[in-house]
């Protein structure tokens, strides 16, 4: 919204007056038709003030004609506007010419870095390694060697498989290609056995080549050879091959969660304030004096970069603080709820981590003199088997 206004100044705007009894289908059909209006205050059950961007305004006078409404122009403001008024002036071109030599000298430093591509990278990691390599914002462009920052992300990541910088405008351009995780293959000519990736007892086991080595109900633990990767024929004798069949086996997973009988819980009233900041590069000046009016709240911190044109950033930042008020209550918890809500916290986590059928389920509850310990196990069957190469 600031972005909006603030470019709306610049190409300039229109204090309105709309008068009619369809203002509201006014407003929004206006909204609809993306035109931005702002500032809106109501005078009378029929009559708004309003503000609306030069280039909006005529596609507004034809909706108003639509919905019966009139608009009366009451003055006209921003960039345009005042250089119509001053352009006899010589302070005025002083100034624009000032302000097209900052311009210029912005222009030769970095002032925004982002990252593009990195989904399962935290970005932010990418770009506290740049910065320590040189790639900040406020740096000089010139000065950069991109080639030398490459190879050293490169070398600090086991998980990129390409990196490249490029330079737009102010913008640093950080783009990531994510290194598959590839589980080891084993070449369908080399001899390999079948091994057991977990602990587990097993339940059922086939072999289309290679040695059956264990039998159905055995524990495993994880490593185990399960078929190996040779067979022995009566005029053959012995001989190595690629093992290959299936094998399932019982794996157990358990999650325990601790639930209060007493426990004290934040939550949100529905108020709400907000404040404001304004940051130079590394210089924040504060649109508030005080501290929040709220006793106890959570802070929400967003903040927006001023982008003049596509990829031309400033070192200028707004920063808004919402701050969201909330109030204590406490909360008793009898045994049925304790188990209900244990369960479903363990049960959430547990799905998250099995890769099979659930053939059993059980649900243990410890109590204890300030909490329930609730306890879900699953009985999971799996596949279980996976190939290892044999190294002779």
């Amino acid at each position: 919204m600031w972005f909006k206004i603030l470019a709306n100044y610049i190409n300039g705007y229109i204090k309105i007056e709309v008068e009619g009894y369809y203002i509201e289908r006014f407003i929004n059909t206006c909204m609809k038709n993306g035109i931005f209006l702002w500032g809106i205050t109501r005078k009378k059950g029929s009559i708004i003030d309003a503000k609306i961007g030069i280039k909006d305004y005529d596609r507004a006078l034809e909706i108003s004609k639509e919905h019966s409404c009139l608009i009366t122009i009451k003055n006209k403001k921003g960039v345009p506007f005042l250089i119509k008024r001053y352009k006899k002036r010589k302070i005025f071109f002083i100034l624009l010419f000032l302000l097209f030599v900052l311009i210029i000298s912005l222009s030769r430093f970095i002032w925004n870095v982002e990252v593009t591509g990195a989904e399962n990278i935290n970005g932010e990691e990418i770009i506290d390694i740049a910065k320590q390599n040189g790639l900040k914002v406020g740096t000089f462009k010139s000065g950069l060697n991109t080639e030398d920052i490459i190879n050293k992300i490169r070398l600090s990541r086991d998980d990129i498989a390409w990196l490249g910088i490029e330079i737009k405008g102010t913008n640093a351009i950080i783009r990531v290609v994510e290194a598959d995780e590839k589980p080891d293959i084993v070449d369908e000519n080399s001899f390999s056995n079948i091994v057991a990736s977990k602990d587990g007892v097993i339940t059922s086991i086939s072999a289309q080549n290679g040695t059956i080595m264990v039998e159905k109900g055995a524990e495993v633990k994880k490593g185990d050879v399960l078929i190996a990767g040779w067979m022995e024929g009566k005029y053959t004798g012995k001989y190595y091959v690629n093992s290959n069949g299936e094998v399932k086996a019982k794996i157990v997973y358990a999650k325990n969660t601790k639930i209060y009988k007493k426990e004290t819980k934040k939550q949100e009233t529905g108020n709400i304030n907000k404040k404001y900041a304004i940051k130079f590069n590394n210089f924040k000046i504060n649109f508030y004096k005080k501290l929040s009016k709220f006793e106890k709240y959570d802070t929400i911190v967003s903040s927006k970069k001023i982008e003049l044109f596509s990829n031309f950033y400033l070192p200028i930042e707004f920063i808004k603080y919402t701050n969201y008020e909330l109030n204590e209550i406490d909360v008793e918890h009898n045994k049925e709820e304790a188990i209900t809500l244990g369960e479903k916290l363990d049960c959430e986590e547990l799905d998250s981590l099995i890769n099979g059928e659930v053939i059993d389920k059980q649900t243990d509850v410890t109590e204890y003199d300030r909490y329930y310990d609730v306890k879900v196990t699953y009985t999971v069957e799996e596949s279980i088997g996976t190939k290892e190469k044999i190294e002779f």
